[in-house]
């Protein structure tokens, strides 16, 4: 291995309480989302820099009340601009710097709140990388059901979504809007999306200001679902 193509470690120190497990499982919803994978110890996502797809792959090392990250890289960022890109990146997927004493003094007050912060102890908000891959979240999910709507977001990733590495262990980012673009709305709806999404989600991609969209509809407001 090249040493441009090797791995790269850096280290996290987010605001504790802090517990990946549980922030992870709230980031993928179910164990079935291909995008945010969770192994039992580490959260593995693909991601694209610059045109260029990396692997982020994160392990928390330290207790609750102490949390430490080992955030690695794969292959090693280009430059120092690439790096801190990365680590905003996972800054904001985990919800790191986010700090929760206010909430955890409130449910303190009150018994049944209580109950559940302490069982939920290190849980932080977990955020999607960009408003694109949010709303998307949303056009899918609200199809029938979450189960469903991770379903069609797995059959996107993997029709239109960078791959990283071989099986049984590629992974998959989250499409970009010039990816998705490329599909026809009758690749979307074999994916599952009904026709009204479909087109939506190509409107969509044209609002987020890609040239020669593809869709066909006025790219300055996006249709009713």
């Amino acid at each position: 291995m090249t040493r441009a193509n090797s791995p790269r470690q850096f280290t996290i120190r987010p605001v504790p309480p802090f517990r990946l497990d549980l922030t992870v499982w709230a980031l993928r919803r179910r164990p079935r989302n291909l995008v945010d994978r969770w192994d039992g110890a580490t959260y593995r996502r693909v991601v694209v820099v610059d045109g260029r797809t990396m692997e982020l792959a994160v392990r928390q090392t330290g207790a609750a009340a102490a949390p430490r990250l080992d955030v690695t890289v794969t292959p090693t960022p280009r430059s120092e601009t690439e790096k801190w890109q990365l680590l905003r990146l996972v800054d904001r997927l985990l919800g790191l710097q986010i700090d929760l004493s206010p909430w955890y003094r409130t449910a303190s007050r009150d018994p049944r709140l209580r109950q559940l912060a302490d069982r939920f102890r290190g849980v932080k908000p977990p955020r999607f990388p960009t408003v694109f891959e949010a709303l998307v979240n949303a056009f899918a999910c609200q199809q029938l059901s979450l189960e469903a709507g991770l379903t069609i977001l797995n059959r996107l990733s993997t029709a239109c979504g960078a791959s990283f590495g071989t099986s049984p262990n590629v992974g998959y980012a989250f499409p970009t809007p010039e990816s998705v673009i490329q599909m026809l709305p009758e690749e979307l709806r074999t994916i599952g999306f009904s026709r009204q999404k479909a087109g939506a989600l190509l409107d969509l991609c044209c609002c987020v200001g890609i040239d020669g969209c593809r869709a066909g509809g006025d790219c300055t407001q996006i249709r009713s679902c």
